[in-house]
């Protein structure tokens, strides 16, 4: 995470052939990429607390090259969980978009699952990775909740990065952390508030209408931000859903480990009844997402990819068909507390710490001043 962050080349290329849509909703703001044939049904990936609608990019390269329809999207600036379902099913609404397959990532994937309880008749499956089902832990770990709003942006961003795992990576992974690292730049204040309150708001998920069979549940093996007690809760939740582990990949594996990710969505969307349409994708992408660019060997490799993840699927093995793997971490038991322990590991930090204090004086400070009508407009820096 360390120097000056070089766009990867097949981003740059994704950047020029994908446009980006944004529209405003009512009072929310909505940026996403919506790529492939429109015939077919979406799937839509839903990010993470540092994801972007770019972060999900090899997906879209990848799977509208076989004929899917695949909807990247930031998360907008919502503040509870119910004006999410609103707000998201207004967006489905407006893109003219009835049923959907959702496919959410850490924060993304209990969202993911909230819609689908709520709105049970426009979600037709789900792809869960690690991620988790209620989130009175985040709360616990955030005592300084409440105040998130008034929380200046670099702090915010301090916090957010602090739960993605530091020290040397294997060279995918690595490169996949860099590369969130430089969409949570790219986030203003409000995003990140907006984000920390949705995973501490408390709430859970109910019973879903959705059968377990329609839902994937795919978690990396190695490292994750996400304790894996509450990634096991989601295996418990569903268990008659399918299994799709990753022996590394870290919290980004859409990055680090695209190609295995794409055979499972694909996997999973041929499992659940959509039927790809590569007759109607017009001007092809070439390169994105590590695909070849010869259509009929891809065709075949994919085929047989894909009889070989549906005969270890039901099993639990991950496929062979991505990068080399690496053994699993012997940290990673070590690591499975660190999302909860970031406000233990925060404050171990001396300079963290005095940031922290002097948020709660000037908050304490600012409610003096206005009870007492002191003049506290040169106190609006603080706040920018």
């Amino acid at each position: 995470m360390k120097g000056v962050f070089s766009a990867p080349g097949d981003y740059i290329y994704f950047k020029s052939q994908v446009p980006l849509h944004k529209i405003p909703i009512g009072s929310k703001h909505w940026r996403y990429y919506d790529f492939g044939p429109k015939a077919v049904p979406p799937l839509i990936c839903l990010p993470g607390i540092t994801g972007t609608a770019d972060v999900h990019y090899k997906q879209i390269m990848s799977l509208s090259m076989k004929g899917y329809r695949v909807i990247s999207v930031d998360i907008p600036r919502v503040w509870n969980h119910q004006e999410w379902i609103q707000a998201f099913e207004k967006f489905l609404d407006a893109i003219d978009v009835h049923h959907v397959h959702l496919y959410g990532t850490s924060l993304g994937g209990f969202l993911a699952q909230l819609f689908a309880q709520h709105r049970p008749r426009r979600v037709r499956s789900l792809v869960l990775s690690n991620t988790y089902t209620e989130t009175s832990s985040f709360k616990a770990a955030m005592p300084w909740a409440p105040i998130v709003s008034w929380a200046p942006s670099f702090l915010l961003k301090r916090y957010v990065l602090t739960g993605i795992r530091g020290g040397p990576h294997e060279p995918f992974i690595a490169d996949s952390v860099d590369f969130v690292v430089s969409q949570v730049e790219t986030l203003s204040k409000d995003d990140l508030a907006s984000r920390l309150t949705l995973t501490v708001d408390a709430a859970s998920v109910g019973g879903l209408v959705l059968s377990d069979s329609l839902i994937t549940v795919m978690d990396t093996s190695d490292y994750c931000a996400i304790p894996q007690q509450l990634k096991d809760q989601v295996s418990e939740r569903y268990p008659g859903a399918r299994r799709a582990y990753l022996k590394s990949g870290g919290d980004f594996p859409f990055l680090s480990r695209p190609d295995e990710v794409n055979l499972h969505l694909q996997l999973h969307l041929r499992r659940v009844g959509v039927e790809a349409r590569p007759d109607l994708v017009q001007g092809l992408p070439k390169g994105g997402g590590g695909e070849s660019s010869g259509e009929q060997d891809d065709e075949s490799r994919d085929a047989d990819d894909i009889a070989k993840a549906d005969r270890t699927d039901s099993a639990g093995a991950s496929t062979e068909s991505g990068p080399p793997l690496l053994p699993e971490s012997t940290e990673s038991h070590d690591l499975d507390n660190q999302l909860l322990s970031n406000a233990k590991v925060l404050g171990a930090s001396g300079e963290f710490q005095a940031s922290i204090l002097l948020l709660a004086f000037l908050i304490s400070f600012l409610r003096h001043c206005t009870l007492t009508g002191i003049n506290t407009g040169y106190l609006s820096a603080y706040w920018t």
